[in-house]
């Protein structure tokens, strides 16, 4: 039996139609000198920040653990390059938060640490590997992999969905692991098919990607004999790839406010995921660089970089030939769920899936007025809230209308904002929203 191309089941509600600007798709990930020192921040994960396990002289190699938490939703920090240790210190991230680092001083050797290919044969022995490598979710949220991977008794999981939409502006990366490592990726499905016991797997890919759509196609047909992989273009169209977005698509199942797409027997995983558990299973190596996309208007050579973790951005950006002018905005990740930064000196995390840096010319803003109560923002959220309803009550502090109204619901996705004529930044209000309900919450 041949694989086949499949529809979704349930159209997404809601989103917007961004502008493609995928000019890195045809550029390969090309791989990086080592920069002479890398911060490895202890937080870089959603859940519990690890504790350093090196102290200040001490050498480490590549692959060496520097850092690690015993806290269930946590994952080790693995040392990027070889070399000594010359600080563990105090640093601010991107994000404004504070987080305990260590600083290692490149000795250009590149000494790989003794490690071992992981066994997996059972499914504890797989999620215990997986925590091993380090592995968080290499679409930016960051959520550690192993616990997603890791399905509470009592549920039941019976569909795979791997995560290829890539639906951001401007980033390639996931495109070009499709392209480039498609290998790589199928045979970290079916890893992942078997472990989970899982006997559907959905592989979901924008449809403005059609080459990955044939190498993905094109595999499934020769490796699935039993024609349980399914490849699903979906419309182009922003926010698809968000997870709970994904789910509906791939299944017609709607995960409810406060749940986990495993509440609904699904598992969503990064196409980035999938192929890197498929590679340390095979060489033992665990998550020292990720792949990012570079570009912007501001950018003198727009490209696809595997960067070592903890690289600082300015040299990634130097790297890039440095700027045509100077950058008006700099965005960690893409421009529609991206943190601006203002300090180019952050070390790259995990979670970093690209850099993009614009002039003034791509930074007009518009100039905020009054609501005209077009509706246009809720017409655009994927999740049926009403955005001027939470902002009315975001300023005025009511907690008890922000719950009834959903504001723990949003996603953040920046549908709204992009929609709204008044050019009112929404999202900065359902941010302040949930910020209100932390406060009242930590009241009682």
């Amino acid at each position: 039996m041949h694989s086949e191309i499949i529809k979704p089941k349930k159209k997404v509600r809601g989103g917007v139609a961004v502008s493609h600007e995928k000019h890195t798709k045809d550029m390969p990930v090309k791989r990086i000198p080592a920069p002479e020192s890398v911060t490895l921040p202890m937080r870089q994960h959603i859940g519990a920040p690890c504790m350093p396990t090196v102290k200040v002289g001490d050498t480490v190699k590549v692959g060496q653990i520097v850092g690690d938490s015993e806290q269930y939703v946590s994952a080790p920090i693995h040392a990027s390059v070889s070399g000594k240790v010359t600080a563990v210190k105090e640093v601010k991230l991107a994000s404004g938060l504070v987080s305990q680092a260590v600083v290692i001083e490149n000795d250009g050797e590149y000494t790989q640490f003794d490690y071992e290919v992981p066994k997996a044969d059972t499914k504890e022995e797989f999620i215990k590997a997986v925590r091993q490598s380090g592995l968080v979710g290499l679409g930016g949220a960051g959520f550690p992999t192993h616990v997603k991977l890791n399905i509470p008794e009592g549920k039941s999981v019976d569909t795979l969905i791997i995560n290829a939409a890539e639906c951001e502006p401007y980033i390639t990366v996931d495109y070009r692991e499709c392209i480039d490592n498609s290998w790589d990726v199928f045979n970290g499905v079916y890893l992942l098919k078997d472990m989970l016991g899982v006997k559907r797997v959905v592989i979901a890919v924008e449809d403005n990607k059609p080459d990955a759509i044939k190498i993905l196609e094109r595999i499934a047909e020769k490796e699935d004999p039993d024609d349980q992989i399914k490849v699903m273009p979906l419309k182009s169209k922003y926010p698809q790839g968000a997870e709970k977005m994904m789910v509906l698509s791939a299944t017609g199942r709607k995960v409810p406010p406060g749940a986990l797409p495993a509440d609904v027997g699904c598992v969503v995983m990064n196409v980035a995921s999938a192929a890197f558990i498929s590679r340390y299973l095979k060489t033992g190596k665990p998550l020292v660089s990720r792949s990012l996309t570079v570009d912007g208007s501001a950018v003198v050579q727009p490209q696809n970089l595997r960067v070592p973790i903890g690289t600082e951005i300015d040299y990634i950006f130097k790297t890039c030939g440095g700027f045509k002018a100077e950058p008006e905005k700099i965005v960690s990740g893409g421009p529609m769920m991206g943190m601006a930064i203002v300090d180019t000196h952050h070390p790259i995390l995990k979670s970093n899936n690209a850099l993009l840096a614009f002039t003034a010319d791509d930074m007009s803003l518009k100039k905020e007025t009054d609501c005209i109560h077009c509706g246009r923002c809720a017409k655009a959220c994927p999740l049926s809230l009403t955005p001027t309803l939470i902002h009315r009550y975001a300023v005025s502090r009511d907690a008890k209308k922000l719950e009834h109204a959903g504001a723990t619901v949003c996603m953040e996705c920046g549908s709204c904002a992009y929609s709204c004529p008044a050019g009112k930044p929404l999202v900065q209000y359902m941010r302040h929203a949930k910020a209100v309900l932390r406060e009242e919450t930590q009241k009682k």
